[in-house]
């Protein structure tokens, strides 16, 4: 079973350095469900793209704004990640948007130094009140390109961005400065971990040159009180229904083909926050 909502405790270590690990918040059955659901779904890989890093790799991810019925519906609307959010974010949350990042084994992409809130902001999203699970389906290790985040650095407020390859990546001088001064942290993590972060909180990873694949969930979530002022390719507040834990079991390996809710994928085609970057970027001369 799942291990139930982040304590006190975990609140205040999160909104002191813009993330907490949670060791062993799925059990091994539930991210076995998780796993064998994700990487058996014809439907999420034929709906997966590739973005450039920049160094001449690619990161293949699926993404899709509505949590839906499915196994993973059902991981993105359980009480213990869901109330996790709202004690993070101090009120009701709804669902931003999943997404699937598949760093394969030798040919997974880097992502380049970033805050979610970086090109979120182009959404019309007026304050950084967004916060992200991300699921560990494989082990996440240094070798295979585990998360990397700057310790604190969600309180440097938001950064500018640019494109770098087909991401958009934080101003990188403002990076190195930030690197002199605050604690860089990889984040290794066994399969049922679930990292929450802050959505300004700086993070890239590193390409997977392993032969270990690092697949992961992220689950992200917007306050409910800071619904966007214009319509975007993601949501606006839409009311989320909470599961108890235990649909994630009865869930089984229920795949998006095996569901009739419509999850509203998101093609690559559609996301617009980082190439508004390029045109907003080009307009000031930059």
């Amino acid at each position: 079973m799942a291990s139930g909502p982040i304590s006190n405790t975990r609140l205040k270590e999160y909104e002191q350095n813009g993330f907490i690990l949670e060791k062993g918040m799925f059990d091994a059955e539930e991210i076995d469900l998780l796993r064998r659901a994700a990487k058996e779904d014809r439907e999420l890989d034929q709906h997966s793209f590739g973005r450039g890093d920049g160094e001449g790799g690619t990161v293949r991810l699926s993404l899709w704004n509505h949590p839906g019925d499915t196994l993973y519906g059902m991981f993105a609307r359980c009480e213990t990640i869901v109330n996790s959010a709202e004690r993070l974010l101090e009120g009701e949350v709804y669902h931003y948007h999943s997404k699937m990042i598949m760093k394969d084994a030798k040919v997974g992409g880097a992502w380049a130094w970033h805050q979610d809130y970086g090109y979120w902001y182009q959404n019309g999203v007026l304050y950084p009140l967004l916060t992200s699970a991300s699921i560990a389906v494989d082990p996440a290790t240094r070798e295979n390109g585990c998360l990397q985040v700057l310790k604190g650095s969600h309180q440097l407020g938001r950064i500018d961005h640019v494109l770098t390859g087909d991401q958009a990546g934080a101003d990188l001088e403002r990076v190195a400065e930030a690197q002199k001064r605050l604690e860089t942290v990889y984040v290794e993590m066994a399969p049922g971990d679930v990292l929450f972060f802050h959505a300004n909180l700086l993070h890239r990873s590193d390409q997977n040159k392993s032969d270990k694949p690092r697949w992961s969930m992220i689950c992200c979530y917007n306050a409910a009180r800071n619904d966007p002022y214009k319509e975007a390719h993601h949501p606006r507040y839409t009311p989320l229904s909470k599961v108890p834990d235990s649909a994630i079991r009865e869930a089984g390996l229920r795949r998006f083909k095996d569901s009739k809710s419509d999850v509203a994928w998101l093609e690559d085609t559609k996301d617009q926050s980082a190439r508004s970057l390029a045109s907003s970027t080009q307009q000031h001369g930059r």
